[in-house]
Order: structure tokens, then C-alpha cells, then sequence
């Protein structure tokens, strides 16, 4: 893709994808900001599927709706609650350690930037970032595996990492594109631009799309 059709490619995919449900962390994050719900539902949702992190954070924050209220459950009640995400048990422990660490550090408050979410265990680039996004309203590029897949299936960015495509995109992709690429492109990833076999018939990147390591497509 050349880069001055950035804009153009993600105003045409914006629209495209309102006919597909979201993401179910955009529906977390919806209405009121709350980058406490935004960080804990990002930890269940890693290696687990939407239709199972949804229901999982919905129970858990229905019992611990802020970090005092999950730093007093035992893990034994946290497990119960979100199973059965992935690595329920290491998730729950993780996530007490988290609220336990807001309440004692940082008076019940979820930092508000990249370093100081990288510091608690288990938090990575692509959970602090989608909290500086979805939970803050500040810039940050949330680059999971779909945007990571996506923008190098364009030719956009050259990159063999998740991280390493964030700062390529923060060298290069329009600011104002930032805090709604993921929301995009991971409903775009989810619903037909897929890993293996992409619909590039039904796909309006034609034109656009380098397709960088698509063997095969429908």
C-alpha cells in the first residue's frame, strides 16, 4: 500500500465495519471510561475468544466492580468467576496482584501511562496501551495480532513482531487514526480479512492490498 492512501483505506474500513458486532473490548470500554474494567478485561481476554471473555468479565465485575473489591476476593473465588478463560488460574492470581498494587500504590487509580502499566506483572504493550486507549481517551497504538497481521498483509509496515509494528506505526500511520485502529482492524481481522484464507473476493482493499503472505484466499 502506498502510504498516502492510509487515510482513504481506514475511512473505507470504518464504515465497513459497522456491519459486524465489535470487538468485545470496545464493549467494555463503552459509555464511561474505566481503564480498571479496560486493563482486567484485556488480561482474561488474551489467548481466549471474545464469546468467552464477554460473559468471564461480566461475572467478575458483577462481584469486584473496582480494585478494592477484587483485591479482597481469594483466588479461589476469582477462578470460579472467570473460568473458563484461558490460564484461568494464572489470570486469577494476576489480576488480584494488579488490584492489590492500585489500592496500595496508586490510592484505587489505573496509571495513566505506558511505563506505568508495563510495570505490573504480566502487563505488555498491547494491554497498555489499549488502557491508555479505551479506559484513558489518550494516544497510544494498540497492536494485537490482527492489526500486526493486517498491516503487513498491506505492505503498510515490514515487521516480524507485534511491538515492532507499534513503532512503525507511530513513525508513520496519521495520529488521528491512533486510538481506533485496533477497533478496526480487529473487527475487519475477525470477521474477513481471517489469518488463513482470507475473503479477498468480498474485500474492499483490492487495489490497495499487497496481500504479503497470502497463499491462499476465498
Amino acid at each position: 500500500m502506498k502510504d498516502g492512501r492510509i487515510d482513504d483505506v481506514m475511512k473505507t474500513l470504518k464504515r465497513e465495519v459497522r456491519r459486524w458486532d465489535e470487538p468485545v473490548m470496545e464493549k467494555v470500554s463503552a459509555g464511561k471510561r474505566d481503564p480498571y474494567r479496560v486493563l482486567i478485561s484485556c488480561i482474561l481476554s488474551l489467548r481466549t475468544k471474545d464469546e468467552v471473555t464477554g460473559p468471564a468479565s461480566r461475572r467478575l465485575f458483577a462481584v469486584a466492580p473496582d480494585p478494592e473489591a477484587l483485591s479482597s476476593l481469594p483466588v479461589s473465588r476469582i477462578e470460579k468467576l472467570i473460568y473458563p478463560v484461558g490460564f484461568y488460574r494464572n489470570k486469577a492470581g494476576q489480576i488480584r496482584e494488579i488490584a492489590r498494587s492500585l489500592v496500595s500504590e496508586h490510592a484505587g487509580l489505573v496509571p495513566d501511562t505506558i511505563d506505568g502499566l508495563l510495570a505490573f506483572k504480566g502487563v505488555g504493550r498491547k494491554t497498555a496501551n489499549l488502557v491508555m486507549t479505551n479506559g484513558h481517551g489518550k494516544y497510544g497504538i494498540c497492536v494485537d495480532i490482527h492489526v500486526h497481521r493486517i498491516t503487513n498483509r498491506w505492505g503498510y509496515v515490514q515487521t516480524g513482531k507485534p511491538d515492532e509494528t507499534e513503532f512503525a506505526l507511530r513513525d508513520k500511520l496519521p495520529r488521528r487514526w491512533w486510538r481506533s485502529i485496533n477497533r478496526i482492524l480487529v473487527t475487519y481481522g475477525q470477521n474477513l480479512c481471517k489469518p488463513v484464507s482470507p475473503f479477498c473476493s468480498e474485500c474492499v482493499m483490492v487495489g490497495d492490498c499487497a496481500r504479503v503472505g497470502v497463499e491462499r484466499s476465498r
